[in-house]
């Protein structure tokens, strides 16, 4: 199997600078996702990258590769040979509900705004990309308006489990395409790191 992470990041914009998409949440639907939730944020008066992360097992977080900067280096656990997945220590012990996405289904997504605001985008599952040899799907597409400072942060489905993790968009036109891993490939991937370093 080719590198998947270099073959489809290299037409993805990926999330952390510092412009907000998305739309200002007061609060996140759901106690579960809520202590579940950590947001990311690195920089200056100057500059700053934002994005997200989701602890997905007690003691355990992920994000993407590319937010690396945004994660303390003695809290790295690994990072997935082929897919945009960074393993971190997290003291939280949430556990969010998780499921598979369905193509059609609503779903919303999570990030952080460019001033360190919760955002918020909505959409719809549009694609899911299966890969050649693995037993869980690639990643999925949904339509919204999620962007820059979702890195890393939770899709959900509309009875508030845990679906995805966003890696990138790519505008197509007037619709912007969000790109996410499903939870099933975060487990995969997760699983795959050697054992010393669980």
């Amino acid at each position: 199997m080719t590198r998947f992470r270099s073959s489809l990041l290299g037409f993805l914009f990926l999330a952390g600078c510092a412009s907000s998409s998305g739309i200002p949440a007061a609060g996140m639907d759901g106690t579960a996702i809520a202590a579940a939730y950590i947001p990311l944020r690195r920089g200056s008066v100057l500059s700053h990258a934002d994005g997200a992360a989701v602890a997905i097992a007690p003691g355990i977080a992920v994000t993407n590769g590319h937010n690396r900067n945004l994660v303390a280096p003695e809290t790295v656990i690994g990072e997935a040979r082929d897919y945009d997945l960074l393993f971190f220590r997290d003291a939280r012990a949430a556990m969010t509900a998780i499921a598979e996405p369905v193509i059609g289904e609503s779903i919303h997504a999570y990030g952080q705004g460019g001033n360190g605001d919760l955002r918020r985008a909505d959409g719809v599952v549009r694609a899911i990309q299966s890969c050649s040899g693995c037993r869980a799907p690639a990643y999925f597409i949904f339509g919204g308006n999620a962007g820059p400072g979702f890195s890393g942060g939770p899709v959900l489905d509309a009875s508030g489990r845990l679906i995805g993790i966003i890696f990138g968009y790519r505008d197509e036109g007037r619709e912007r395409l969000i790109y996410a891993y499903p939870m099933s490939r975060v487990a995969a991937e997760l699983s795959a790191l050697p054992k010393a370093t669980k």
